[in-house]
């Protein structure tokens, strides 16, 4: 075991005895107003060895200060909050609450999109989205049972949800990609409920076992039965000038493919392609004293600007003012800080992340649930551009010495901004 997974698994035991000795009031009542840290793990660290061999996930999770107890919550869970959070009085986000704020089910008037007192989840979805990691992650299909009925969601079977092994063998287990994958199932899972999630898992993290899995990918969505429908990726690395060979991969005829934009300063691969739609990051903000939304704001860390080696798709002509002759990322955004992070069940404790890695499966899942089903993730960015407005997130920087400002449109943090309804996407 690494120092640092050690030092994981000691906050992970401190959290258990700390949270699982009291009731979910309790727990509120003295921990939720005392702040934290984010911890980023060995996966989410590139080095720069990998650069264009190896990928690195796009998450991050956030500890809540509990007197030693990390966010890494203990196994146990509260049945009487079915539809809300597993634990009460948090105000970190739910798939009813996230629905809440992107307008994607009707909640009730003068609810704030608080997460304790929402419960109404997106209904739609239809065909598959196909969710593309690394390394196996042996209780998947326990684990989104378990969020699934913490949060009011159809439960999954053999018939909604099935592991794939890209190579046809099972790989080896990778506790950090297990985080990366529970937040990929879950939340493509929360934002279309009704569509089949394909877990597709590579071989290893390297870019080799990856296109292999893209390619199984492909083919499972390009059947008759689903017919089309989202691949997400979660992962990327630094660019490198052969990058353009693989965008081939992101060209299967009724697919359109999801890539997180990056959780630091700059850009990654394959978020850079212009075979893909670019999922950026914002921050949530909440009224500290009842949970109340107040507004959204571009994520300082997260990732975006021109790419070094794509040139400008002909959906971005508009902005070249912007972004010049390269390709600019991202082009959307959703929630991705983990100080405003969404709850994650991965197998026995429960998790506040954030990241771009959230962004990703929540935008498959609403432009699944919204069942325009695009012939190609060029004819959704065409249609993403052509209605790009002067509305979006107006406040906040992201980038390079915090060089990049968020503003009226598009821009270098959230692109054209978060989801506003199934049909505002």
């Amino acid at each position: 075991m690494t120092p640092q997974r050690c030092f994981n698994a000691l906050l992970a035991l401190a959290g258990a005895a700390a949270l699982g000795a009291l009731t979910t009031g309790e727990a509120y009542g003295q921990f939720v107003g005392r702040g934290g840290h984010t911890v980023i793990p060995d996966s989410s660290i590139e080095q720069p060895e990998h650069i264009g061999i190896q990928v690195h996930t796009n998450f991050r999770y956030f500890v809540p200060n509990a007197g030693g107890a990390s966010a890494q919550f203990s196994r146990r869970v509260a049945p009487e909050q079915t539809g809300g959070p597993p634990y009460a009085g948090y105000f970190y986000e739910t798939p009813a609450s996230i629905a809440c704020v992107y307008e994607l089910a009707t909640t009730s008037t003068g609810s704030g999109c608080n997460p304790n007192s929402v419960t109404v989840n997106p209904t739609g979805g239809s065909r598959a989205i196909a969710i593309v990691d690394a390394y196996h992650y042996p209780t998947a299909m326990s684990d989104l049972a378990v969020f699934s009925a913490q949060f009011g969601l159809p439960a999954p079977t053999s018939a909604n949800f099935q592991v794939i092994y890209a190579n046809g063998r099972r790989p080896s287990v990778n506790s950090d990609w297990n985080i990366e994958e529970a937040l990929d199932i879950e939340w493509a899972h929360a934002m279309a409920p009704s569509a089949k999630i394909y877990l597709v898992e590579a071989a290893s993290s390297g870019y080799a076992d990856l296109f292999t899995a893209l390619s199984k990918a492909n083919s499972l969505l390009s059947s008759a039965n689903p017919g089309g429908g989202e691949v997400s990726m979660s992962w990327g690395g630094s660019e490198f000038f052969w990058e353009t060979f693989y965008d081939s991969y992101f060209t299967q005829p009724g697919v359109v493919y999801f890539a997180a934009a990056g959780d630091s300063p700059g850009v990654i691969w394959p978020s850079t392609s212009p075979n893909v739609v670019s999922a950026g990051g914002t921050s949530i903000s909440r009224n500290p004293n009842d949970g109340t939304f107040q507004q959204e704001f571009a994520w300082q860390s997260g990732g975006g600007g021109p790419s070094l080696y794509e040139s400008i798709p002909s959906y971005q002509n508009a902005i070249s003012t912007i972004v010049g002759t390269r390709r600019g990322t991202p082009d959307v955004a959703a929630d991705a800080d983990p100080s405003s992070g969404v709850w994650v069940y991965s197998y026995p404790y429960w998790y506040i992340v954030g990241g771009t890695s959230v962004a990703a499966p929540v935008w498959a899942g609403v432009v699944n649930s919204a069942a325009s089903f695009s012939t190609s993730s060029q004819n959704e960015l065409t249609i993403l551009y052509a209605n790009q407005g002067t509305t979006g997130i107006t406040a906040g920087s992201c980038g390079p010495n915090e060089g990049y400002i968020a503003g009226l449109g598009w821009d270098f943090c959230t692109g054209l901004g978060s989801p506003a309804g199934e049909s505002g996407k």
